[in-house]
């Protein structure tokens, strides 16, 4: 197992010295870019070489195994919005295609001991002002690496969950952009009209970010309408996601698991 200081810049990110000054204010700076832009980037959060590392070790595995999801949805990935009607423009048709590894494919990976590093939860847990928070028990989906290849994308839509993290391994030599529209509804005001605007490519507060390989990104994305737009060139764009709960022993049911990953167990 290799030790968490030659993948994690805790030099820099002090995971490991909760409550220190310098772990105070990185919490601190955080949760300030959380309420500011709905995300917090942690740049370098690998060590130099760590990423192009995790990739290369994923990369025969993501090659041969990994689960091709090809779906066309709407935003919301629903079949129907009870309030809208079938042919309203905030229900137009989208299509996203990635490829998917599971926890369990990749044991004993780099992407995996970052993940369970007690440390890092803690800090994630400070950042959204929780007591706690639990790597997912799902023995499938707790972490998972997705790869999209030239012309896939992770097209548009909103979070099913609280918060994303994601850890980027790979950036394509073009396209792969990570593109997102802050608080684009509420809980009180789903925005139908300003969906359709984005969805238009209408919408001015619309933003794009490129991120660089080994960066951490936190993101709300509840509701933050966001995507990944399509991949150019021949190299693929690798990330990881991190699924943490505030509860123990959260799992998938047999039918999502069959949904996200084409098989149940």
């Amino acid at each position: 197992m290799r030790d968490i200081a030659t993948l994690i810049d805790l030099d820099t990110y002090p995971l490991d010295r909760k409550d220190s000054p310098e772990w105070q204010a990185l919490v601190a700076s955080s949760k300030a870019a959380l309420a500011a832009d709905g995300m917090f980037n942690l740049k370098n959060f690998l060590r130099p070489g760590v990423a192009a590392e995790a990739a290369a070790e994923i990369a025969p595995v993501m090659g041969t195994v990994s689960h091709t999801h090809k779906r066309v949805h709407n935003i919301y990935f629903k079949p129907e919005i009870p309030e809208l009607a079938p042919d309203h423009p905030a229900l137009r048709k989208v299509e996203t295609v990635s490829h998917t590894l599971c926890a369990d494919q990749i044991a004993r990976s780099i992407v995996l001991a970052i993940y369970d590093y007690a440390p890092l939860v803690r800090f994630l847990a400070a950042t959204m002002d929780k007591p706690m928070l639990h790597p997912m028990a799902d023995p499938l989906a707790r972490a998972n690496v997705m790869s999209y290849r030239a012309g896939e994308a992770l097209n548009w839509h909103f979070d099913r969950s609280e918060f994303t993290t994601t850890l980027l391994l790979q950036a394509p030599e073009a396209g792969g952009e990570f593109e997102y529209r802050t608080d684009l509804r509420s809980d009180d005001d789903p925005n139908f009209d300003g969906v359709a605007r984005l969805l238009r490519g209408e919408d001015p507060e619309a933003r794009i970010l490129r991120l660089r390989p080994g960066t951490l990104n936190v993101f709300r994305g509840k509701n933050t309408a966001h995507r990944v737009t399509p991949v150019q060139g021949g190299r693929d764009r690798m990330i990881a996601v991190f699924s943490y709960y505030e509860r123990p022993g959260v799992t998938f049911t047999a039918e999502e698991r069959l949904g996200f990953y084409g098989r149940a167990a």
